[in-house]
C-alpha cells in the first residue's frame, strides 16, 4: 500500500507587469501567479503530484490558504484508493459540508480543490507512464461518466446521454490520436494584443503570428473606443483578410454598451467578442449575442461550475465555449463541461495563457478531439507566449498549432528552480 505523506503549498509570483504582459481593460497591471500544491507518497518510484490555481497577483496567499485546508481529504490517505476511483475522490472534497460552506461549489475553495485533483490526476498520468490527454482518451466511456457529478445537470445532460456521445466517438480513437500526432491542435494567439502595448509592438507581433503559422490572433478591447478602432484597423491590416481577429473585453461592459461597441468593431470581421460583461449574467450574455450576431459571444474563463455553464448553453448566452484548466474543480468538472458542450453541440476554445494555462489544458483539448467531440472544427486553444521556460514539460507550439505533450503527467509541474526563485515573501 502507497500512502500520502504530505501535501505542500507555495505562493510563487512573477513579476508580469512590469512589461503589461496581460494588461486589458479590467486588469492594467497583473502578476502572473501559482498558488501551488504538490502532493508526496511514501513509494520508491520518486513520483509526484504537482497542480495549481492561477492568480494574478495579492490573493495569492489566500487561494494557498485554501488548498492548504484540503490536506485532511489526501494527507494519511492510501493513494491506490484515491487514483483508482477519481470520480469518488473529487465527490469527497466537493462534498465536505464546513469547506463547501464557503461556495458553494464556486470561488477560492472550488479553485483550490481543483488545484489538488489536478496534481492527483497528474500523478496518476505519471504512473501510468502516459501524458494526462493519452490516459484521459484511452478510458472507458464508463470510466469517465463515472468521473462526473450529475447533480444539477440531468435537466441538460444525463449519464445516458454522456454514455451515447463518449461510446458514439469511440470507434475512431486511434484514428484520431495518430492525427493529432501527425498535425497537432489548431492554436491561436493573443501575444499581440495586451492592451498596454504601443501600436508599433502590435503591428510587429501581428506579423510575427503570422509567420508563425497562427490563423487568429486576439486583440484586448474595452478601454478606449477611438483606440481599439485603431488598434483593430492596424491588427487588420497586417494579418490581412484571411486570419481571424477575435476580441476580449474582460467583462468591461454592459449590455447596451457592449452592443454599441461592438458595432463599431463589426467591421473588421471579428472572430468574437469575449467577456462582454459580468461572468455570472447569463441574460446579459443572451441578450449581447442577440445583439451583436453574427458575431459570436465567447465566454468561459471565469465561469465558476458545471451548473453555470448549463445554464449559459441553455439560454444560448454563449455560442462559444472556454474552458479554464483552474477555474472549476480540476479536470473532473471540466470532463463535465465538455460533455455538456457536445451536447449542445457548442466549439469548444478553452482560455490558456497566465502561468501554467497553456501547459495544462492542452490536455483536455487533446482528450476532447479523441475520445469526446471528435472534431477540431471551429475550435483553437489560446496561446500566449509567457512563462513557459518555468515548466518541466513546457508546451511545445510551432506551424499555428499546439503538439502533443508526451511526457508523462498533466503538464503542471513547475522547475524547483522557478518556484524557489519566484517564491512570494511578505513585506512584513
Amino acid at each position: 500500500m502507497t500512502t500520502v505523506t504530505s501535501l505542500e503549498t507555495s505562493d510563487v509570483r512573477f513579476p508580469t507587469s512590469t512589461s503589461l504582459d496581460g494588461s486589458d481593460a479590467m486588469n492594467p497591471d497583473p502578476d502572473y501567479s501559482a498558488a501551488y500544491v504538490q502532493i508526496h507518497t511514501d513509494a520508491d518510484d520518486g513520483l509526484e503530484g504537482h497542480g495549481f490555481v492561477f492568480t494574478i497577483g495579492r490573493g495569492n496567499e489566500v487561494q494557498v490558504a485554501a488548498i492548504h485546508a484540503l490536506r485532511e481529504h489526501v494527507v494519511g490517505k492510501n493513494v491506490e484508493e484515491l487514483l483508482d476511483n477519481m470520480g469518488a475522490t473529487w465527490r469527497s472534497m466537493v462534498g465536505d459540508s464546513q469547506l463547501r460552506w464557503l461556495g458553494p461549489e464556486k470561488g477560492v475553495m472550488h479553485m483550490a480543490i481543483g488545484a489538488v485533483i489536478n496534481a492527483l490526476w497528474d500523478l496518476k498520468a505519471k504512473r501510468a507512464g502516459l501524458p494526462l490527454w493519452q490516459l484521459l482518451s484511452r478510458m472507458t466511456p464508463e470510466e469517465l461518466v463515472e468521473l462526473v457529478d450529475f447533480r444539477y445537470l440531468t435537466d441538460a445532460l444525463t449519464p445516458e446521454d454522456a454514455l451515447r456521445i463518449l461510446r458514439a466517438a469511440e470507434p475512431g480513437r486511434a484514428e484520431r490520436e495518430q492525427q493529432l500526432l501527425a498535425s497537432g491542435y489548431p492554436a491561436y494567439t493573443t501575444t499581440p494584443g495586451w492592451l498596454g502595448y504601443s501600436d508599433e509592438k502590435l503591428v510587429r507581433l501581428a506579423n510575427e503570428a503570422v509567420a508563425d503559422g497562427f490563423g487568429m490572433i486576439k486583440l484586448k478591447v474595452g478601454g478606449s473606443l477611438e483606440d481599439d478602432i485603431r488598434r483593430m484597423r492596424l491588427a487588420r491590416e497586417a494579418v490581412g483578410p484571411n486570419v481571424r481577429i477575435g476580441t476580449d473585453a474582460n467583462q468591461r461592459w454592459g449590455v447596451a454598451e457592449a452592443i454599441e461597441w461592438m458595432s463599431h468593431l463589426a467591421e473588421f470581421d471579428v472572430a468574437w467578442i469575449e467577456e462582454p460583461t459580468s461572468p455570472d449574467d447569463i441574460l446579459a450574455h443572451a441578450a449581447i449575442a442577440r445583439g451583436v450576431s453574427p458575431i459570436p459571444v465567447a465566454t468561459g474563463e471565469h465561469m465558476q461550475n458545471r451548473i453555470m455553464f448549463k445554464q449559459f448553453l441553455q439560454a444560448d448566452a454563449l455560442q462559444v465555449l472556454q474552458i479554464d484548466a483552474t477555474r472549476v474543480a480540476g479536470v473532473n468538472e471540466n470532463i463535465a463541461i465538455l460533455l455538456l458542450a457536445a451536447q449542445f453541440g457548442v466549439p469548444v476554445c478553452p482560455h490558456a495563457g497566465g502561468v501554467g494555462l497553456c501547459e495544462a489544458v492542452q490536455h483536455l483539448s487533446m482528450f476532447d478531439f479523441v475520445a469526446l467531440s471528435g472534431t477540431t472544427e471551429g475550435r483553437v486553444i489560446e496561446y500566449v507566449d509567457h512563462l513557459h521556460e518555468h515548466f518541466v514539460t513546457p508546451t511545445d507550439v510551432h506551424s499555428g498549432a499546439y503538439w502533443p505533450p508526451l511526457a508523462p503527467g498533466g503538464g503542471t509541474e513547475m522547475l524547483s528552480s522557478s518556484r524557489a526563485e519566484f517564491a512570494f515573501v511578505p513585506n512584513d
